[in-house]
């Protein structure tokens, strides 16, 4: 279980994203002496820290500095102020990505998870997904079906991989196209219907119908 540090003034918002991070399975810990974050830092010895810019005391860039003298642990950056002076700062200090505020939170999650699986060894991941019979290998992007094999483009292996990560469950379009665009500014949000469209007819040529579910306003899963 992957362990994140909260380091948050609006006790709101740090509350809100304790319980949502714990949904998700992520053990949590909340900065409450804003004089001394390392001293929580140390003591919690988290995987990843989400860190507020403007802080009591000392603001988010100068406690990222203080931990990056003793370790390299990733920090993601929250912020309402998402300039380009601000974004460039928070990655020269050290920090791995940046969040502007307000957020959503299928967004938050996919970042993090996607600073997670580039930060940490994938040793012990399991190389593959399985779902009523089609196997996702997670090695070389493959589906396999009643022994047919469907050859992966990236989008495709990305969109399976995330949704069936987290079967049952809806995976928002706004996780998906982050999840599939991450580095990228701008991308119709048509793209990703098209995307799944074609998907879900290689799916069927496959004989996986009806694999992916679109749920009217929230997004899609695998059920």
């Amino acid at each position: 279980m992957y362990r994140i540090l909260i380091v948050e003034d609006d006790a709101a918002l740090a509350a809100a994203l304790e319980k949502h991070l714990a949904s998700w399975g992520y053990e949590t810990a909340l900065a409450e002496d804003f004089r001394n974050v390392l001293a929580a830092f140390t003591g919690f010895d988290p995987h990843l820290v989400l860190m507020d810019v403007t802080l009591p005391f000392f603001n988010g860039y100068h406690w990222c500095g203080e931990i990056r003298k003793i370790s390299s642990v990733p920090i993601v950056f929250l912020s309402s102020a998402a300039d380009n002076m601000n974004i460039v700062m928070a990655i020269n200090m050290g920090g791995d990505d940046f969040i502007a505020k307000p957020f959503d939170s299928g967004v938050l999650t996919a970042k993090i998870q996607a600073v997670l699986r580039r930060t940490y060894d994938l040793a012990g991941k399991v190389p593959v997904l399985e779902h009523k019979g089609a196997i996702l290998n997670l090695n070389d992007a493959t589906l396999t079906y009643e022994g047919r094999r469907l050859d992966l483009t990236r989008n495709d292996f990305r969109i399976l991989e995330t949704l069936m990560e987290n079967k049952g469950r809806v995976v928002s379009r706004d996780t998906l196209m982050t999840r599939l665009w991450e580095n990228d500014v701008y991308v119709e949000e048509n793209t990703l219907t098209v995307n799944i469209t074609r998907l879900r007819k290689k799916l069927e040529g496959l004989g996986l119908t009806g694999f992916i579910t679109t749920k009217a306003g929230s997004g899609y899963l695998v059920e």
